[in-house]
């Protein structure tokens, strides 16, 4: 089974530059589940129906979440019944929508679970505790892809080799900066710290620079607008069967 992973999408320019470069990567590689993380797709924080709608026109199967995915609240008319689109499944107590899905495709069933870490990131259960219970329900599974949405390195990493060699792979999302750190880890697991994200080339993690910068030099708080201008993705692309996984990024001309 092949999957493209794509790093968190960040308002406008992130869903454009995908528009632009999906249809080269699909000259370059062929996958046969499209992932990625949305939670940030929506004017730079949360998710609305019309949006998720775009992201599944240009062919991503499935929306992953993370901290983010209730910043717009109109997420909550429609996160029940979206099967394409998972939240973190270490919430605590009840919470809309779901933690995993299984997606079929041509190359046989594969498993996507999206969890949250816990340093610097919330009140959230513990992801080891939450994932236990969640793979059992994926033993018939070909695949089983976990998306963590994590701030700590340390934390990604531990989870990794927690999972290595009972998920295909641990793709960390949240940070908006795509690590080199990919690797097959000793028990066949596929691992990168930070898949990255899709958005504007010219922000700060893909927020207009400006008020960012205020925020640093002078303490005051201000208001976070996604940044605009051409764009930039950053991905992964996994095959379980070699037990391979590339980095891809490009980035639009200015």
């Amino acid at each position: 089974m092949k999957i493209l992973f794509l790093g968190d999408i960040v308002g406008r320019s992130g869903r454009q530059a995908l528009a632009e470069f999906l249809p080269r990567l699909a000259e370059q590689f062929s996958w046969d589940v499209c992932l990625a993380n949305g939670e940030n797709a929506a004017g730079g924080k949360g998710l609305t129906l019309n949006v998720a709608e775009e992201l599944l026109s240009l062919g991503i199967d499935c929306l992953t979440m993370g901290n983010h995915t209730w910043d717009n609240k109109e997420i909550f008319q429609f996160i029940d019944d979206a099967g394409y689109i998972i939240r973190p499944a270490n919430y605590p107590g009840p919470t809309p929508g779901r933690g995993h899905t299984i997606i079929s495709s041509p190359a046989g069933a594969l498993g996507v679970i999206n969890l949250s870490g816990q340093t610097f990131m919330g009140p959230y259960n513990c992801p080891f505790a939450a994932v236990e219970e969640i793979l059992p329900l994926m033993s018939d599974c070909d695949g089983i892809v976990v998306d963590f949405h994590a701030e700590a390195t340390s934390e990604k990493v531990a989870l990794g080799r927690y999972l290595d060699g009972r998920v295909s792979a641990v793709l960390g999302t949240h940070t908006h900066i795509q690590t080199a750190d990919e690797k097959v880890l000793p028990q066949g697991t596929l691992y990168i710290t930070d898949v990255g994200m899709c958005g504007a080339a010219n922000s700060v993690l893909g927020m207009d620079p400006a008020p960012v910068l205020t925020k640093f030099t002078t303490k005051l708080p201000g208001r976070f607008s996604a940044a605009r201008g051409p764009g930039m993705i950053n991905a992964v692309y996994l095959d379980l069967a070699a037990k391979s996984i590339e980095r891809i990024q490009q980035t639009a001309a200015s």
